[in-house]
């Protein structure tokens, strides 16, 4: 059954009765559905019986002020509208929840801290596909999983109850809410209860990923050599192999504490660290005092041994490729944008949050020593590179992914290698763009959002 945006109405107290709504008798006439008749209402996990009452040279949908709180609903929303007839249900949506990690309740221009613009933009989307949108934290879940408090945006920011959605959307940053039981209750609940869907369901951590494509033939031409850190059998191994060797935090984000290891002349062994100010440069005699020095972080950080790679460098700075990976509106996975990142100054790691910059593809690779001919193709097998290691993320690891953020590197041969995959890419790696405007990446999530609750 197809759906139909409609402007909702919200009628004044004693104009309409709280259990009827109004719709076109045009649209009565082409759906079939029964007027004047119990039919159920439902809005994400809120279900109502009511009667549908035909006006003619009507486009829109008129509630009660009553029933428009039970709801959740603002004045002037604009919803999607689609008839169920084998259960004569009036289905009103999509309802989207976006799962994020705080609030400041006491800021309401900025109620969600540096991440509120996207937030807005978010809206925007939403508003302009027919979908109702809010925002909530862990702290907003409740005892009772049918309804919520949470955030949406009408002439500014305000908190209201509202049902559980038809999708949740997580944007958690920290794999502690994560994992807190009320949330991870709260989720199974609502899946097993009201059919909810729910993406980007949790964090990806390295060992997980490089295991689990390491299966995977497609795939596996993409992956540096890469295990588990444990022994100093494995560091010696890698360091007999390869000139090069990171050491990367099995759950590190941003660049945060990755170790890169060379061999000197004369033998010894030197260590970049990347830290929050530059890089810590360290040098040691051996590679059993290098491993002896590694012993007390290995106490309270999982580490990941990868194969290290001679990536393409401009002005001596290596650089790296963002992808950004993204279900569409048949629930395909889709290429969204893919950006170049060049490492700072004082940095060997490509992060924004470490000093890198950024460029578009094309650019970077035009700069780079690259031979000509193989310039040319490089777009193409990168978006390749990152949909085929998208779908063997998808294909392998139990878990539902809407959105990957995919880094990529090339080395000076022109080979693609796959560096790490993120389950929460964030937004603030985009350009940034004028008010108003809504970015693909944005309106993907609300496309893809449509496709999972048959909006």
């Amino acid at each position: 059954m197809p759906s139909k945006k409609l402007k909702v109405q919200i009628m004044s107290p004693n104009l309409l009765e709280n259990d009827d709504i109004v719709l076109g008798e045009q649209l009565i006439r082409q759906w079939k559905i029964p007027a004047n008749y119990p039919l159920q209402l439902a809005f994400g996990s809120f279900r109502q019986t009511i009667r549908v009452v035909p006006l003619a040279r009507f486009d829109g949908i008129r509630i009660s002020q009553e029933l428009a709180q039970k709801m959740g609903l603002l004045p002037r929303s604009i919803l999607r509208l689609t008839f169920r007839p084998h259960s004569t249900t009036l289905q009103l949506g999509p309802l989207v929840g976006v799962l994020i990690s705080r609030d400041i309740p006491s800021s309401p221009e900025r109620p969600f801290g540096p991440i509120t613009l996207f937030c807005r933009e978010l809206v925007n989307a939403c508003q302009h596909q027919g979908v109702y949108v809010y925002f909530f934290t862990p702290s907003h879940i409740g005892s009772n999983s049918s309804t919520l408090s949470a955030w949406v945006y009408g002439d500014g920011w305000k908190q209201i109850q509202v049902p559980a959605a038809d999708v949740f959307y997580n944007r958690l940053t920290s794999r502690k809410l994560e994992n807190k039981p009320s949330v991870q209750h709260f989720l199974k609940e609502v899946k097993s209860r009201y059919g909810s869907h729910y993406f980007n369901e949790k964090f990806l951590d390295k060992t997980e990923v490089f295991d689990a494509l390491g299966n995977d033939a497609a795939v596996a031409k993409y992956l540096p050599e890469s295990h588990h850190f444990k022994s100093f059998l494995s560091l010696k191994t890698m360091c007999a192999k390869y000139p090069i060797v990171f050491l990367k935090p099995v759950r590190g984000s941003l660049g945060k504490g990755i170790i890169r290891i060379s061999k000197m002349e004369g033998g010894n062994y030197q260590t970049l660290t990347a830290k929050v100010g530059g890089t810590q440069r360290q040098v040691y005699p051996s590679l059993a005092k290098l491993f002896s020095s590694l012993s007390g972080k290995m106490k309270t950080t999982r580490y990941q041994i990868q194969q290290g790679l001679t990536l393409i460098e401009i002005n001596r700075r290596p650089v790296d490729f963002r992808a950004l990976v993204q279900k569409n509106r048949t629930g395909k996975w889709n290429v969204t944008s893919i950006v170049a990142r060049t490492a700072g100054s004082q940095h060997f790691v490509s992060n924004l949050a470490r000093g890198g910059s950024l460029s578009t593809v094309k650019e970077a690779i035009s700069r780079s020593s690259l031979p000509a001919g193989v310039k040319a193709k490089i777009p193409l097998r990168l978006r390749k590179a990152a949909l085929e290691i998208a779908e063997g993320v998808d294909g392998r690891i139990p878990a539902h992914f809407g959105e990957l953020g995919i880094d990529l590197a090339l080395d000076s041969s022109g080979r693609i290698w796959l560096l790490e995959v993120n389950s929460k890419p964030s937004k603030n790696d985009n350009t940034p763009i004028g008010a108003g405007k809504i970015r693909p990446s944005v309106k993907q999530v609300v496309e893809y959002s449509r496709y999972l609750s048959g909006f």
